[in-house]
């Protein structure tokens, strides 16, 4: 089959590699129909996600048909279509049980990396460096899924691909950070990085009742879908400072929650985001969390920092102290998927959104890596990339 494979920093290609096959009897097979580049993928692509290897099929965005059934699979059938949590997750273990579907302890067959790194390790993940158990992703014509008895769920009758696509992985990423706010009546939400998951969020936000959600980004396109698309009010980092901004927005009390949907590779406008490349390009530092250290300052008193973009290791002149001195609540982690699956689904089917406002470019599963370098590089105003294998 057509696979899209990792080969070092900034060379992804498309590789003829070997079908998948049944290895346990929880497995399935399925015949990929849509897949996605995600901007997590992009920190593969720039070579800061460790554990990589060459040849490694990327993409844990994507969808598809059941082909092929493990003997132990009693709930699903050969053709059904299928969205793939982006988590990998046992459904028996007691993080499963308690919904946190993405601290699945029995799916990271590395669990030795991650322990070394973090103390403890997370769910396997699909096509995510061997950190994250070394699985072949889904930027593919076929992929194999493990635990597709608790992970596969099936697509109602009458949507399309294009609009439960995302149901994988940046719409309920963006969902769950904007619950992870505790949203009350008359809130202000901020939201850093307006790429899917960041549009998502500001979305998530309103219909989880916001008053008001203040999007914060550089990109002119990215800007416009949140203002037009998605309601937001919008301020572009490079002409004002987003700080003093917010606090005029605000009437001097600044957000009351602030969603991180940037993470390890933030740029910025200031001496801290030079500093961070600096740091970053000689390996002193791992992220760069220019996003973060504005936001921890800027979120009002008693406000709740909401972390949805992806951080990998050590972070540097965080200022914490203003994280404490003012009482903030921070969440963070990769999304339980699979506990909004249904509920999001349901807000599709009633019509609450349409979850394919943010593509702005489809390709071919061949065209894969044009698809990455223009997302990369932010050309032909390029929010979100799906692939046709």
């Amino acid at each position: 089959m057509k696979a899209v494979c990792w080969h070092g920093s900034k060379d992804v290609r498309v590789d003829t590699v070997p079908d998948p096959k049944i290895l346990n009897p929880r497995d399935a097979i399925i015949k990929i129909t849509s897949t996605a580049i995600c901007g997590s993928d992009l920190h593969l692509y720039d070579g800061v996600i460790p554990t990589m290897q060459s040849g490694d099929i990327l993409g844990h965005e994507f969808m598809g048909e059941i082909v092929e059934l493990g003997s132990a699979v009693k709930n699903l059938s050969i053709g059904d279509r299928v969205v793939v949590p982006f988590t990998i997750a046992c459904g028996n273990c007691a993080f499963c049980r308690r919904d946190k579907w993405s601290l699945c302890d029995n799916s990271n067959p590395n669990q030795f990396m991650a322990e070394a790194l973090y103390g403890y390790s997370a769910a396997g993940l699909f096509g995510y460096s061997h950190l994250f158990g070394g699985y072949a992703g889904g930027q593919a014509e076929y992929a194999r899924v493990p635990f597709a008895d608790t992970g596969l769920f099936k697509v109602p009758e009458g949507l399309t691909d294009e609009q439960v696509l995302f149901l994988t992985d940046v719409f309920p990423t963006g969902y769950m950070a904007a619950e992870n706010c505790d949203i009350q009546p008359g809130d202000v939400v901020a939201v850093w990085g307006c790429g899917p998951v960041g549009q998502f969020a500001i979305r998530s936000a309103y219909m989880l009742g916001a008053e008001r959600v203040i999007a914060i980004d550089e990109v002119p396109e990215r800007l416009k879908m949140a203002k037009e698309q998605c309601g937001a009010e919008v301020i572009n980092f490079k002409e004002v400072d987003a700080g003093e901004a917010l606090k005029q927005m605000t009437g001097g009390r600044g957000p009351d929650s602030c969603i991180d949907a940037v993470g390890l590779e933030a740029h910025g406008a200031g001496v801290d985001a030079l500093y961070d490349l600096a740091k970053q390009a000689v390996r002193l530092e791992t992220d760069r969390p220019t996003a973060l250290r504005q936001i921890l300052v800027a979120c009002s008193k008693g406000g709740t920092v909401s972390i949805p973009g992806v951080y990998g290791g050590l972070l540097d002149k965080v200022p914490f102290g203003a994280a404490f001195s003012k009482g903030l609540t921070m969440k963070m982690g990769q999304t339980h998927v699979h506990k909004y699956l249904r509920p999001l689904m349901e807000r599709i089917q009633n019509g609450d959104i349409d979850p394919s406002f943010i593509i702005t470019h489809r390709f071919s599963l061949e065209d894969a890596p044009k698809g990455y370098k223009i997302f990369k590089e932010k050309k032909e105003d390029c929010i979100k990339v799906v692939l046709k294998p």
